[in-house]
């Protein structure tokens, strides 16, 4: 299961450096579940929600790209370490994503905050 994990991971970060919303978000339950670590919190749920905040992010971040660092994957799971350039504020981030598999599509998804 992990090099699932892993293949959705690489398709939907290619995806988010294309800006390609149809490609990212087929990685995707329809419920997806996206929350901060350790916390829990959730930060939104499902993949309208997703697909509003991301089609806006591509709009107002057109050369944002995510490097990918660093990737380890264990069962259903595959955790990503990038480095996020060309954002319209100027801020480079470091973030940590990890991605749980299920029923052939990201299911959980936690942001490192």
């Amino acid at each position: 299961m992990s090099k699932k994990a892993e293949y959705l991971a690489q398709k939907q970060l290619d995806a988010y450096n294309l800006q390609d919303i149809e490609t990212f978000l087929d990685c995707y339950s329809t419920d997806v579940t996206v929350m901060e670590f350790p916390s829990n919190k959730v930060i939104y749920q499902g993949l309208d929600a997703m697909r509003e905040r991301y089609t806006r992010m591509f709009e107002e971040n057109p050369n944002n790209h995510a490097e990918l660092l660093n990737r380890m994957a264990k069962g259903n799971v595959a955790i990503d370490h990038e480095h996020v350039t060309g954002r319209a504020n100027g801020k480079e981030v470091y973030a940590v994503a990890m991605y749980e598999v299920s029923d052939e599509k990201i299911k959980k998804v936690w942001f490192v905050v």
